[in-house]
């Protein structure tokens, strides 16, 4: 039976459907209904920014190691509910189990760093230049914060704004994806029951793009937003950064990315295979850090590309339940999407990876296919040799299991190459040479590298984020995160019982400063 799933605001479920209903498969078995989303509209984004705002003060109020305590309790109630949340992710956006349950996992690790953190939120004592004066800094909680996320992770990268933001003191306007809405249903029942979380302070919005960005629009207008962070495309990114930009706000964006990895000639050919299966091709290629280019030295070129192409031809793929490297396309958007971007291959690319392109079906198989392709929304793996640094599938990011191969002869050319898209997200080198591995880290552009690792694979304890058309410098994760949900303020408290000014009233001592020896 399909889950119903509206609005909370303000601990109240939102009655209606102003935006209109929407009808969410399973996209691995598209005739199974998983959700029945009411949507909302810009004006239910307002009523949530309202009393997210109105629910501020008394939550900042609360003493931080209190809200630490809360965040430390959702860890453990999302902790007991692992398997379950997992399957709902997989049955709403089709990824396979074993990394829905590694997504889980991500909130509980989130969770535990920053139970911590409300007895850590420290400022600084500093010495003033003036007697009987004291100096302070504090950090204090941005205040009613709007958070709009994907539904590629559909609960761990949703963690990394609640949860710091929350511990500090801000209250919450999420909007996820309507696609992935019960899997934020269920996430954001486990944080309010997890945390004891008071009316107003977590507030869920379902609602489509357009009316997102007018009940965003709106509340920045009416003071009722105060910091914004987004995760999605590069395109709806910039536009965010610009209305954001229009009221003196800097929001946290986390956007798309283009990521290559380099394989040099000292490379451990099999691991950095190993690497670029995983990071190409899991979760179908949805990912904002998937690999996007393979950027192959000439010596080691055939070498490489004999050994991933079969390794894709094995590799397992069909039904997310199942043991298998991938499963469908998330949702039919991205389904057609994908099809603009296979028709980005031309003449000059030769493919490799399966034995069809486009859908996987009885009529265009894929051998070893695990369950019915007729059931979902299932692709070949592609890999396409041959890209040329202007070809579109250089250029622009492809959400999908399709990764670009090109080739390099020396080591200024291949990180040339690395940098020449424009992204700065996550970047991969496959080295023994250490010369080269300092080398790739000072000139990359991405905000992560992966050292024999791949461009997939963040820790909850260290900054996510990336440049150019990947981001706006903003990072998630870790303590590097406060710094998106928390603003300094300066203190100085004068006791001397007479005004002292700064710079003009300082005492000096006289030096010598003719004494030679």
């Amino acid at each position: 039976m399909a889950r119903s799933v509206a609005s909370i605001v303000a601990g109240r479920l939102v009655a209606g459907a102003p935006g209109g209903t929407l009808q969410r498969p399973n996209p691995g078995r598209t005739a199974e209904l998983v959700t029945e989303v009411s949507l909302g509209d810009a004006s239910t984004f307002v009523e949530a920014a309202r009393a997210a705002k109105a629910a501020q003060r008394s939550w900042a109020d609360v003493p931080a190691p209190v809200r630490g305590s809360a965040i430390g309790k959702i860890g453990r109630l999302v902790e007991a509910n692992k398997d379950r949340l997992a399957r709902i992710v997989t049955e709403e956006i089709g990824k396979p189990l074993a990394e829905a349950l590694g997504e889980v996992q991500e909130i509980i690790d989130t969770c535990d760093f920053f139970l911590g953190e409300g007895r850590r939120l420290y400022g600084q004592t500093v010495p003033s230049e003036m007697p009987d004066k004291q100096l302070f800094t504090f950090r204090n909680p941005m205040g009613a914060v709007a958070v709009i996320t994907a539904g590629n992770f559909p609960v761990a990268v949703p963690s990394w704004y609640l949860v710091p933001a929350l511990v500090t003191g801000n209250t919450v306007v999420w909007k996820p994806a309507e696609y992935a809405a019960a899997s934020a249903k269920a996430l954001f029942e486990l944080f309010v029951h997890g945390g004891g979380l008071p009316d107003g302070v977590l507030n869920l919005v379902l609602a489509d793009g357009e009316q997102t960005y007018a009940g965003l629009e709106a509340s920045l207008d009416a003071g009722l937003v105060d910091k914004v962070g987004f995760t999605g495309s590069t395109l709806v990114g910039r536009k965010i950064g610009a209305l954001c930009g229009s009221h003196l706000q800097t929001p946290c964006l986390e956007l798309g990315g283009k990521n290559p990895q380099v394989v040099t000639p000292s490379a451990n050919l099999d691991l950095a295979v190993e690497g670029a299966l995983f990071s190409g091709f899991g979760t179908a290629g949805q990912r904002c850090t998937s690999l996007g280019t393979l950027i192959v030295h000439e010596s080691v070129h055939e070498d490489f590309l004999a050994r991933f192409d079969a390794a894709s031809r094995a590799a397992r793929i069909g039904d997310a339940f199942e043991d298998v490297l991938y499963g469908p396309m998330l949702d039919e958007r991205f389904a057609q999407r994908y099809e603009t971007f296979l028709g980005w291959i031309k003449d000059h690319h030769r493919t490799y990876g399966s034995d069809g392109i486009g859908r996987i079906t009885t009529d265009n198989p894929r051998k070893g296919f695990v369950g019915d392709p007729e059931a979902g929304m299932f692709y070949h793996p592609v890999i396409v040799d041959g890209v040329r640094r202007d070809d579109d599938l250089f250029l622009t990011e492809t959400f999908g299991p399709i990764v670009s191969v090109t080739t390099y002869r020396d080591f200024d050319e291949a990180l040339d190459l690395a940098n020449a898209h424009g992204y700065g997200l996550s970047a991969a080198i496959y080295t023994t040479d250490p010369h080269e591995v300092w080398t790739f880290r000072r000139g990359i552009s991405a905000g992560m590298v992966s050292v024999n690792n791949t461009t997939s694979g963040a820790e909850a304890h260290l900054p996510f984020g990336g440049n150019g058309k990947s981001g706006n410098g903003s990072r998630q994760s870790g303590q590097w995160v406060l710094d998106q949900f928390t603003r300094w303020q300066s203190m100085n408290w004068d006791h001397s019982g007479r005004l002292q000014k700064a710079q003009m009233d300082v005492a000096t001592l006289e030096p010598d400063l003719s004494f030679r020896l």
